[in-house]
């Protein structure tokens, strides 16, 4: 599974409007990937957690597919509509 489709699948299994979840993928400089995650606003705090912790598994989970598909350099950023 590309890492695209896998944080779209992660994204819209934990959000609670998942017709609202949108990851786009860039290429950032010198070899890095950037994933812009939008969710309806409404799921915002859902995505980040406690403290944060949401966030960080989230960036965890994604950054541990990329690295095994041979992206050592991952960037991800949450955002809301």
């Amino acid at each position: 599974m590309e890492l695209k489709a896998f944080t779209e699948y992660l994204v819209k299994n934990i959000a609670k409007e998942p017709d609202m979840v949108s990851v786009q993928q860039f290429g950032g400089e010198e070899d890095s990937t950037i994933l812009e995650i939008i969710v309806h606003e409404s799921d915002m705090g859902t995505m980040i957690g406690r403290n944060g912790k949401m966030a960080n598994a989230i960036r965890t989970l994604v950054q541990a597919h990329a690295y095994i598909q041979g992206i050592h350099n991952v960037k991800i950023n949450i955002d809301s509509f």
